[in-house]
This record gives C-alpha cells, sequence and structure tokens, in this order.
C-alpha cells in the first residue's frame, strides 16, 4: 500500500531516523526522492498486509500488545494505520541502541478463521528474520532470531574496562551501605548489571578483565540464578555471543525491576554524583524501572516474585480486564430416574425431597458478573451425545464426596510398570474411563479403565452388511473380534511429550518431539490430522474444555491456538523468553495460559491473542498448571519444588506452598475446588486445603498497585497430608465426578 509506505518514511524523516528510512528504502527499492512514481507491491516491500474482516478486527491485529511491543524493541515503534478494513500495519523500528533492524509486520492474512482474524501466512517476500522476536505481542509475529550483529553492537566500547570491577564493586559497596529498607529493593541491581558490564567486557574482546569479573562477583549473585550464570560462564569470546539464544534474550527483552520512587531516587543521585556513568547508561539502555509510590518492599516480598529470566512483570502487564467467571451452561431437561429413588428409600433412610429436578440442566440462573459475554468466541453447539453425557455427569456430582480437612479423598494410583519404553505423559478422560500413556519410543498408548473393552468401528465392507434401520445400529457398527483392552498408536517419530483427550471422548490429542501434533480417532484408533506448525519439539497439548480449539506450546517459544478443522493455526501466542512448556485452558475456554522455562507464566486472551497477565516468582522451569473450577485463581508448579497461587483477576500472587523437594509435574483442583492436589518427582501426592489458602485475601487497590503481598509465612497450615509411593514419580492427578483422585506415574527401579 504506497500511501502507508510513503506515511512511514516521512514519519521517519521527520523524526530524524535516517538510518531506518534508508533500510526501508532499500526493502521497498525505492530509491531517491521519486516516491510517487514507484509502484509497490506489499511482498517486495517485505510486509506484512493484513486485512481484518472488519474495521475492528483490523484494529485488534494491530496487536495493542503488552508492554512487550515497545518495550521489547529497544527504540520507539511507529505504528501506521488507516481506519480502512484493509490495514496494514508497518512497526518501523531504529537500529542502534537496543533495537534490531528490519521492520517487524504485523497482521494477518485474508482466509477467515473462525475467531476473525487469518491464519499464520507469512507473505512470500517478508525477509524472515527481520522482526525482533516476541516484538509485538500476539499477533503473528516473524519467530526467527533477530539480527544479531544489530542485537550486539549496543554493547559498543564505552567504559575503561580495566574499572568495571571498581565501578561494580562501588555500586556494591553503596547498596550494602544504604539503610535496610533501600537495600533490599536496590538488591536487584546487582544481578543484570554484573550480566551487562560482563557481556559488554566479553564483546570488547577484554577477556582477562571479562574473565576476573565474572569469578570476583558471580558468588554473589542470587541462587535461583545459578543455571543462569554457568550458561553465562561459557560465554567467554565474541564469537559464542553470536547466536546465543540467553544471550539475545537478555539483549532484546529490557531487565524490569520494581523499586520504590525513594530507593530510585537514592540509587539516581548516587551514580550522578560518582559520575558512574558506565553503571548509569546501562540502566537506562538495559533496565526498565517500574517506579511506584509508597514504601519500599521488604526481602521476602521481593524474593516472592523475582527469579524469571527478564525481572518482574510490569505492573502495566497485569492491568487489563480479564473475565475470569464461567459461562452460563445450557438449559435441558434432565428425565427422572426411576430406579434412582427406588435405591434410596431401601436403605431405610427417610425420603430426600429432591430438589426439583424440571430443568437441572441450568447450574446457575444468573449470569455470573465476571463471565465473558457468551457469544465471545465461537463454542461448538452441543450435540445430543454431549447433552446425554452432561446429564450423567449430572447424576454422577449428585453422588459426589465434599471434601475438605475432615473428610480427604481416597487416591487410586496408576502405577505404569516395566515402561522400559519411557513414560512421557498421561491423560485420563473426564469420565474417568480410560486413560492414556505418551512414550518415549514414540508411541502412543491407550487403555480402558472400566470392564468395558476398547472397540473400533468395523470395516466399510462389514458396515455395508449392517442394516441402518435397526435399533441398535451404534452397537452393531462396533467391532467386537478387535475388542481389547490396550490400542497403540503408532505415527510419531519422537517421544511423545503431551497428551489430551476431547471432552466428548471421541478424539485425542498428542505432540511429539517430531514438531507436529496428531490427531487421532478414538472410534478408528487411526490418525485422522497432523498439524505442522511448529519446527521444534511440542512439549505440551491440550483440548479446550468445549472441545474444537486446542492449544500447544513448543520449544520455538510460542504458543499456537488451533481448530481441529484448520491445519493452521488461529493465534500465534509469542512473548515467552524460552520454550513453552506446559498450556492449559481456562474453564470458560475464553483465555490460555502457558508456562515457560523463561521461569514466567502468561495469560493469553483467545479473542485477539494479547497476553494479559505476566506472572513471576518461580525459581525455576513451569511444569504444570491448574485453574481452580471457579476460574478465579490459578496454581502453578515448577522445578524449584514451590507451588505458586495466583488470583487472576487482580494479577497477583496469593499464596506460596512449600513442601515438595523436586520439580512439581501434576496439580489438579478437586470438582468442587475445596483441595488442591499436587504431584511431584519427589514420589509424592500431596493435598492442600483450597479454601483456606483464598480465604481473607488482601487484593485491595495498594497491593495491586505496588506488589506489597503478605504471604502467609507458613504453608504448613494448609497441607493436609502427604502420600508417597514406593518408587514412582507422580506425572498426572485427576479426579473423578464423584471426587476420587487418581494419580498416575511410572515405577523407577533406581
Amino acid at each position: 500500500d504506497r500511501q502507508t509506505l510513503v506515511a512511514v518514511l516521512q514519519f521517519l524523516r521527520r523524526s530524524n531516523l535516517r538510518e531506518s528510512e534508508e533500510i526501508l528504502r532499500r526493502e521497498a527499492r525505492l530509491l531517491g526522492d521519486d516516491l510517487g512514481a514507484a509502484a509497490l507491491s506489499p511482498a517486495s516491500a517485505g510486509l506484512l498486509v493484513g486485512s481484518g474482516s472488519d474495521a475492528d478486527s483490523g484494529e485488534a491485529l494491530l496487536g495493542r500488545g503488552t508492554g512487550a511491543a515497545a518495550g521489547a524493541i529497544g527504540g520507539s515503534v511507529a505504528t501506521v494505520a488507516t481506519s480502512s478494513p484493509g490495514v496494514a500495519a508497518v512497526a518501523a523500528v531504529p537500529p542502534g541502541k537496543g533495537g534490531a533492524r528490519g521492520s517487524c509486520g504485523v497482521g494477518a492474512s485474508s482466509r477467515r478463521d473462525p475467531l476473525g482474524g487469518g491464519d499464520d501466512g507469512r507473505v512470500p517476500g517478508f525477509p524472515r528474520g527481520a522482526g525482533t522476536r516476541g516484538s509485538v505481542s500476539g499477533a503473528v509475529v516473524v519467530e526467527d532470531q533477530p539480527d544479531v550483529s544489530a542485537v550486539l553492537s549496543a554493547y559498543n566500547q564505552q567504559g575503561d574496562p580495566t574499572l568495571y570491577e571498581e565501578y561494580y564493586s562501588g555500586l556494591k559497596h553503596f547498596i550494602e551501605c544504604s539503610l535496610d529498607c533501600h537495600r533490599a529493593e536496590l538488591s536487584q541491581l546487582f544481578y543484570p548489571l554484573f550480566v551487562h558490564m560482563y557481556l559488554e567486557l566479553v564483546y570488547n574482546q577484554h577477556e582477562s578483565e571479562a574473565k576476573s569479573f565474572f569469578e570476583r562477583f558471580h558468588g554473589d549473585q542470587e541462587c535461583y540464578y545459578q543455571d543462569d550464570l554457568r550458561v553465562l560462564s561459557s560465554l567467554t569470546k565474541k564469537e559464542h555471543m553470536k547466536g546465543n539464544e540467553t544471550m539475545l534474550d537478555f539483549r532484546t527483552s529490557k531487565f524490569v525491576l520494581r523499586i520504590s520512587r525513594d530507593s530510585y531516587q537514592l540509587l539516581k543521585r548516587h551514580l550522578q554524583e560518582k559520575q558512574n556513568n558506565q553503571i548509569w547508561n546501562i540502566v537506562q539502555e538495559h533496565l526498565y524501572i517500574d517506579i511506584f509510590d509508597g514504601m519500599p518492599r521488604s526481602k521476602q516480598q521481593i524474593d516472592a516474585m523475582v527469579g524469571s529470566l527478564a525481572g518482574e512483570a510490569k505492573r502495566e502487564a497485569n492491568k487489563a480486564k480479564v473475565f475470569f467467571g464461567l459461562l452460563k451452561e445450557p438449559e435441558f431437561d434432565v428425565p427422572l430416574d426411576d430406579e434412582d429413588e427406588e435405591g434410596e428409600n431401601e436403605e431405610g433412610k427417610p425420603k430426600k425431597k429432591k430438589p426439583k429436578k424440571d430443568n437441572v440442566g441450568s447450574k446457575s440462573k444468573k449470569q455470573d458478573p465476571n463471565a465473558p459475554p457468551q457469544n465471545r468466541i465461537p463454542l461448538p453447539e452441543l450435540k445430543d451425545s454431549d447433552k446425554l453425557d452432561k446429564v450423567m455427569n449430572m447424576k454422577e456430582a449428585a453422588r459426589r464426596v465434599r471434601l475438605g480437612p475432615e473428610c480427604l479423598p481416597s487416591i487410586c494410583f496408576y502405577t505404569f510398570l516395566n515402561a522400559y519404553q519411557g513414560l512421557t505423559a498421561v491423560d485420563i478422560t473426564d469420565d474417568s474411563s480410560m486413560i492414556v500413556g505418551g512414550f518415549a519410543d514414540s508411541t502412543v498408548r491407550v487403555w480402558s479403565v472400566t470392564p468395558k473393552k476398547l472397540r473400533s468401528v468395523k470395516t466399510a465392507a462389514d458396515l455395508s452388511l449392517i442394516d441402518k434401520e435397526s435399533d441398535d445400529v451404534l452397537e452393531r457398527i462396533m467391532d467386537e473380534k478387535t475388542a481389547s483392552e490396550l490400542k497403540i498408536l503408532y505415527g510419531h517419530s519422537g517421544p511423545v511429550y503431551g497428551t489430551s483427550f476431547s471432552p466428548d471422548r471421541n478424539y485425542l490429542l498428542s505432540c511429539s518431539e517430531d514438531g507436529t501434533v496428531r490427531l487421532w480417532s478414538l472410534q478408528t484408533f487411526t490418525c485422522l490430522v497432523g498439524y505442522k506448525g511448529h519446527n521444534y519439539p511440542v512439549w505440551d497439548t491440550q483440548f479446550s474444555p468445549y472441545g474444537y480449539y486446542f492449544v500447544s506450546g513448543g520449544h520455538d517459544r510460542v504458543a499456537r491456538l488451533w481448530a481441529t478443522d484448520h491445519y493452521q493455526p488461529l493465534r500465534i501466542f509469542a512473548g515467552h523468553l524460552a520454550d513453552v512448556t506446559c498450556t492449559r485452558f481456562h474453564p470458560n475456554s475464553n483465555y490460555i495460559a502457558t508456562g515457560s522455562a523463561d521461569r514466567t507464566i502468561r495469560l493469553w486472551d483467545v479473542l485477539n491473542g494479547n497476553c494479559v497477565r505476566i506472572f513471576t516468582g518461580h525459581k525455576g522451569p513451569i511444569h504444570s498448571l491448574a485453574f481452580s473450577p471457579n476460574g478465579r485463581f490459578l496454581a502453578t508448579g515448577a522445578t524449584d519444588g514451590r507451588v505458586l497461587l495466583w488470583d487472576i483477576g487482580h494479577g497477583l500472587m496469593v499464596g506460596e506452598l512449600k513442601g515438595h523437594t523436586d520439580t512439581v509435574y501434576a496439580l489438579r483442583f478437586s470438582r468442587d475446588g475445596e483441595i488442591l492436589a499436587s504431584g511431584s518427582m519427589d514420589n509424592t501426592v500431596r493435598l492442600w486445603d483450597a479454601v483456606k489458602a483464598f480465604e481473607d485475601l488482601e487484593t485491595d487497590d495498594f497491593t495491586t498497585a505496588t506488589g506489597h503481598i503478605n504471604l502467609p509465612e507458613n504453608s504448613q497450615d494448609l497441607l493436609l497430608g502427604t502420600y508417597m509411593t514406593k518408587s514412582t514419580p507422580v506425572v498426572h492427578l485427576h479426579f473423578t465426578r464423584r471426587n476420587l483422585l487418581l494419580a498416575a506415574g511410572a515405577y523407577s527401579s533406581q
């Protein structure tokens, strides 16, 4: 679109961004000043042109992203848009300081998807690797590495290499001698400054100074940065820095520190008095200091929240409104069962007054005030079989055990014995009738847990002989001859890391190291589709609670939203700085939570792809996520053995459960949300009192504004029980509809 291009070039010229103007001009093959004459095709311009379905979705596609949009690209971002429906979005990034070359395009191609955006189509002429990874959150982002040399050039020679140790120890001395209230906050500077100063020395080829700087100060860093420091210690030459991911993350995303105004003024005054420009330059260029008014935070409050790859989340990142309420259940009539009623009377109990069952289908007549509009995202229609299943579910729910501290669930543990193929994933159907295991030998194995064997549909030749008018036609199409307790599904060419049953039990998803997600039919036990989008291992996948949609996350650091009938993703959620290790749908299906090896959890809006929450606090990669049944809270588990609890509406950490001594791989709330079960590599299942954990929360405006969270000192009060296995790490947990807890894992002999 020529006018847009002209507008951008004029904007760049007005802003004195000559270099960017030249680059854009070269990309667009527009040399000289004669802009009017050159006709321009979108492909040669290297821009992604989005055509939204209407002006509104066009606007949504411009990635009104999170703070990541401007923050991740060190320079300013100019997004020029016309108000017409066919919008072309161009983000112009000045190179040089912390910026990456090239234009980063946002948009979607014209094929309609159910959510009103486009599919993941790259415009053919778009230069790969031009955009900054994750710079525009939640829109279609070019995922390749940013231009390494441009990123690194920000480390130009600035100071005298021999003085770096002096600068750092001077600041260290100042911080350690400051008042207690400021010391905790200012100590957050140690780690990011240490990394940037070290990298600057290495980049400018002062290898011996870098080495002595590292050796002298790396011991002062917090214990939870040890893994990052190990990677850093291996970067000793300028050549090592090219193409190193950790390095690039640190460079392209500003490290976020949350500091009170008083502490910040103190720091600023000190650095300006000392004329310590080296440190002040790093603070301004590579750190994002989120200043709040009020009391400085204590050491415990800071320790609870820090530890992720890019520091804390900016407060702005958690301000967006989130509809965490549940959708209203559809109404339908439930037939009364006579046997139920008589059965209860035989035991000599007085006949209980049953609630009126005219339409039990409607759980609550009132719409939840925090729920999203019913049609915010299109959900599949309920089929008759789904309605039957809902009725069964309600009958089971009526017999559900009310759990609590006085009434703990029974736990039934499924141990995979002789799993020499290496068990890597487990899932159990909602009605607890089937269990699936994903294995390192690239097979997917499905077992029936009930006496009913697994049957597949007969072959086409046999089906043609069946009388289609008979009443039991659905029974007749199943092949009894091949019925068995176990079915093995072959198709993947690498370990299977994630499995998920569809809510209606007709389909099964599996994702693998081979970069694909496969959809299997549980009627024929064959593979229906292979979804290819990730180029690297896919670590997790999960069906939406309403079916049809599913999410996957992998080593390429993005999560993708798919629909079963589209072979390309509907949404790409970009923003994490490392692998997306686990994914979960919110109970209302409007949001997706992703946990990552960058030690953060993000909540994404399915409708527009925006990141609406960033939670930091874990000290290791996240491996499990669970939403509470009411949709208000999220529990997360990681390699640090801690389980953290989050209030989604306020965007706050509200609890920390300590007890596990190894990675927490499984988390599940009981059906009514009274109990949280956690399973870990330390061979235990622990039960926590969720009701107590979430009552009396301090979520006043002040806490939300400053992140002054007060976690109860002792999480042991919330621990209701610890259950050891002999030598079986817990990989999966599942509450049946009647609140029996099922756990699963593979026996390990060592």
